[in-house]
């Protein structure tokens, strides 16, 4: 008789318990969610075929240190950059979300006469320009192997 009244009570109160967390933690999550920023579109290599003047900065300044033309393709084999007064430069392109992650070289830097380089680095499409940030990594022993630049290319008319 006992366990039956136990039993009892216990469905008893299980029944008659307030469902009210659950339907307000959806209220929450309903309410946030209009709150929330659109996803980032997904970087497009069709998006940014064509020539685009570039500048590249040191991180820590505004002065530019290089400039020159970047070509875009819908295909990721046929990406290049040219520095002024010099033959197109390969660059291997990938898509990673919304970013355009670059390679390239090893090559003769365009700052450091005489010295191999090679750059990685990752791009965005931001307002109809390209923007991002490049580590260019340079083949010597000195202490100065690296630098960081940032890069900025305008849309060719």
């Amino acid at each position: 008789m006992r366990r039956s009244l136990l039993l009892a009570a216990a469905v008893l109160s299980v029944g008659c318990a307030k469902k009210d967390a659950a339907p307000a933690a959806e209220t929450a999550a309903a309410m946030a969610a209009p709150m929330a920023e659109a996803p980032t579109p997904a970087f497009s290599l069709a998006d940014a075929a064509g020539t685009w003047d570039y500048t590249a900065k040191s991180a820590t300044g505004d002065t530019v240190l290089v400039t020159g033309e970047l070509t875009g393709s819908a295909d990721p084999g046929g990406w290049t950059m040219t520095f002024k007064g010099r033959k197109p430069e390969p660059m291997r392109v990938t898509v990673s979300g919304d970013s355009l992650l670059t390679m390239m070289g090893p090559y003769e830097s365009a700052l450091r006469k005489g010295v191999q380089v090679s750059t990685e680095g990752s791009m965005h499409m931001v307002n109809g320009r390209l923007e991002g940030h490049t580590v260019a990594h340079y083949a010597t022993k000195s202490a100065d192997s690296v630098r960081h630049l940032v890069f900025e290319a305008t849309r060719k008319p």
